[in-house]
């Protein structure tokens, strides 16, 4: 039995197996129609979240599986003070595979270790989301063709962002690939990101806060929201949330072909203006999401089509 717990415990050879198969899922839905009956997936959402669960059950559906699950804390019995080791050791009964979203770095971890079927993290606090890093990757060979040879601008929170996070982990992998880090000073990229996987692994980057002249190097641009639940202090919230606004007048000097990415949810970090701009891509980035979730499944089930 497999879990997904962190992006790096998928190969890169792995990833391209997924991609694969989220293609084939694309291209032939009627041929996995049926991949999961009698299968059944359990969210476990500790936390809100509208497009991940929502993905995660989509995905289920699509492959003629059942969903069933909680959409907050409050909501299970996490709010009478059941551990999560409990809770995961009770729906591994009743369920075939769980996706679990908790507040707390390291809860899914736990909950692989006392499950009885794979358990996939679907976001723990600031620190992992990796079927949003699948979903990320899958967008970027679509749009780009290749996951190497790639400058990367990745813009706003990025010291809580945990999509920001795995995504570098899981760039770091692929050949001549360079960060370009944008971010005000207080929210720059944690000093053991740049540590353990950047200067570990030789890989170049910039930091700056200016985001437009980094623009014109950008193969591809991942926005992100400065997110609110992750401040312990409103007033700084509040100075540090409009501090990246992409407007079209931010894009006069940007690359023709340059992919624009945002895990969702927006706020205000990008005008809706762009979103009829072709480069803009996060709502495609959604949908590759789905059938990489659905592919991701197939894998920790052993389910082949």
């Amino acid at each position: 039995m497999r879990s997904l717990i962190d992006i790096l415990e998928l190969s890169t050879e792995e990833i391209g197996e997924l991609i694969a198969v989220a293609d084939d899922i694309r291209q032939n839905p009627a041929k996995y129609r049926e991949a999961c009956r009698g299968k059944k997936l359990a969210t476990l959402f500790f936390e809100p979240s509208t497009r991940t669960r929502l993905s995660f059950e989509a995905a289920m559906y699509e492959l003629g599986g059942n969903v069933l699950g909680f959409s907050e804390a409050q909501s299970s019995s996490a709010s009478k003070g059941e551990s999560v080791s409990d809770t995961v050791k009770v729906v591994s009964l009743y369920a075939d595979i769980i996706a679990m979203r908790h507040p707390k770095e390291g809860a899914p971890l736990v909950a692989s270790m006392k499950a009885s079927v794979p358990v996939i993290n679907a976001g723990d606090g600031g620190h992992n989301h990796p079927t949003q890093t699948l979903a990320d990757l899958d967008t970027i060979w679509n749009e780009k063709g290749r996951l190497d040879n790639l400058t990367i601008g990745l813009c706003g929170d990025l010291k809580f962002g945990r999509t920001v996070h795995s995504l570098i982990a899981a760039m770091s992998r692929y050949e001549n690939v360079k960060f370009i880090l944008i971010s005000p000073e207080e929210l720059k990229l944690p000093s053991y990101v740049k540590r353990d996987i950047l200067v570990k692994k030789g890989i170049p980057y910039e930091q700056t806060t200016d985001l437009e002249a980094a623009m014109p190097q950008l193969d591809i641009l991942y926005m992100t929201r400065v997110q609110r639940e992750r401040f312990f202090n409103e007033d700084d919230y509040v100075r540090l949330k409009d501090s990246y606004i992409l407007t079209p007048a931010k894009l006069k000097n940007a690359r023709q072909d340059l992919c624009i990415m945002h895990p969702l949810p927006r706020v205000n970090e990008i005008s809706v203006a762009i979103d009829d701009d072709p480069r803009a891509c996060y709502f495609k980035q959604a949908l590759y999401g789905k059938y990489m979730r659905m592919a991701l499944i197939l894998k920790l089930l052993g389910v082949e089509v």
